[in-house]
C-alpha cells in the first residue's frame, strides 16, 4: 500500500536525511520526501500496521528535525 503524506521539513538536507530514516523503519519498504512539495510517499511492507509504522516514522524524522511534523 503507498500513501501520501504532508510533512514540514525546513531544508533540502533535512528531507534527504528524513528520506534515509524512513527507509530504515521497519515496515517501510520505500519512502521518497520532497523538500519541494513539503511531502512525503511511503509505501508500506506487506501486512504492515500504517499508523504504528507511521508513528516510528515520525519519531525518527524528529531525530534528524526536532520540530518535524507529518499529518497524519
Amino acid at each position: 500500500m503507498e500513501k501520501i503524506y504532508q510533512i514540514e521539513v525546513d531544508c533540502a538536507n533535512c528531507a534527504a536525511k528524513m528520506e534515509e530514516a524512513a527507509k530504515k523503519t521497519e515496515g517501510v519498504a520505500e519512502a521518497t520526501v520532497s523538500f519541494m512539495t513539503q511531502k512525503m510517499k511511503v509505501v508500506f511492507a506487506e501486512g504492515a500496521d500504517e499508523k504504528a509504522v507511521m508513528k516510528k516514522v515520525l519519531k525518527a524524522c524528529r531525530k534528524v528535525e526536532p520540530d518535524c511534523d507529518i499529518v497524519l
